[in-house]
């Protein structure tokens, strides 16, 4: 079971206010910072550390959804929060019949997925 996860970045500030925007939909918000360490958590409590260091980009994390329009709620949040576009919210049966994923990726190249597993 993973308890948290990481993602480097290169500029704390454009991190900081992406995440904080592209993670809102999905009941993520900022809940410690210090130094070039940010931690986000939702209700069950710190899961994401986003931290200024090398090297910069390449990571990927999946957060899950409870239904498909969270999904598309965060595709369009990360948009607008300056993503760019890695897949638009749809299905992707290549992996099973209900996974409804969209994929972003962040400033420095991350690729943010959100998922959700369930029918319609």
């Amino acid at each position: 079971m993973i308890d948290h996860t990481g993602l480097n970045v290169g500029d704390q500030e454009t991190a900081k206010s992406f995440y904080s925007k592209a993670l809102a939909p999905l009941g993520y918000r900022l809940v410690h910072e210090q130094g070039p360490f940010l931690g986000f958590a939702d209700s069950a409590g710190l899961s994401l550390g986003v931290v200024r260091r090398d090297p910069v980009g390449g990571g990927h994390v999946a957060f899950a959804c409870d239904d498909r329009a969270t999904v598309g709620a965060f595709h369009a949040a990360a948009l607008e929060a300056g993503g760019t576009d890695n897949g638009a919210p749809g299905l992707r049966t290549h992996y099973h019949e209900h996974y409804y994923a969209a994929f972003v990726h962040d400033p420095d190249g991350n690729n943010i997925e959100a998922v959700c597993h369930k029918p319609q």
